[in-house]
């Protein structure tokens, strides 16, 4: 037996571009993307805390260090720029190791740089 569990969350980001342009997925800073343990083309759900929107898409690496977050294609309809956003991973695990599994979470600024990462959050958490 497995469950599903948050295996990363980039909490609190900042859209900085929306591409309808482009084929789809969300572009993420690579050294975020290291910190959470999120990879190119791994599913992902975003939560758009602006408008309530909820989708799935794929990741592709954006550059190190930029800080991007953009969403391309039909997802840039659900945000705009500067909307804030929480991007969640999850990952399937043994039912006899959901006790050890700890989920990395990234707390961001405004600037989406890390000022924070969790094992756990907190309960009411409120940022």
């Amino acid at each position: 037996m497995f469950r599903t569990m948050m295996n990363g969350k980039i909490h609190r980001a900042r859209v900085t571009e929306a591409n309808l342009d482009y084929v789809g997925s969300i572009t993420i800073d690579q050294d975020i993307l290291d910190r959470v343990d999120m990879m190119a083309n791994e599913k992902v759900q975003i939560v758009n805390n602006n408008n309530g929107a909820r989708l799935e898409t794929y990741i592709i690496p954006g550059e190190r260090g930029s800080g991007v977050i953009c969403l391309n294609g039909a997802a840039a309809r659900l945000v705009q720029k500067g909307d804030v956003v929480i991007i969640i991973s999850y990952k399937l695990v043994a039912e006899d190791k959901v006790g050890s599994h700890v989920p990395k979470v990234a707390i961001m600024n405004e600037h989406n740089q890390i000022v924070e990462m969790l094992g756990t959050e907190p309960e009411a958490t409120i940022y």
